[in-house]
């Protein structure tokens, strides 16, 4: 979006309206590739599981806390871009847990 400072606010309100529901339209039909998501769960899941294995109560609690705020966040977030539904929870998912397309 680019500013132009001649330009009058409502013909830049109308552009800017006219941008982002383009971006959303672009958004919503785009696929989300979720295989890294998967990895990043299953790690967490796994490390989840093994500090209640361990007895690390205090531990699990801190690390699944951070992402489950991690998680409302990305779906608040996900929700105030307006998505809604299925493609939010997944756009939230993909936030939460993409970094395992590193591993």
């Amino acid at each position: 979006m680019n500013f132009d400072e001649n330009e009058p606010q409502s013909v830049r309100e109308e552009r800017f309206a006219a941008e982002r529901a383009r971006r959303r339209k672009a958004r919503g039909a785009a696929q989300l590739d979720s295989r890294g998501a998967h990895i990043g769960a299953a790690v967490v899941t796994i490390a989840l599981v093994l500090l209640g294995w361990y007895g690390k109560t205090v531990a699990l609690g801190v690390v699944g806390g951070i992402f489950l705020l991690w998680f409302s966040a990305a779906l608040t977030w996900a929700y105030a871009d307006g998505d809604h539904g299925r493609h939010a929870l997944r756009r939230a998912y993909q936030l939460t847990f993409g970094w395992g397309d590193g591993i």
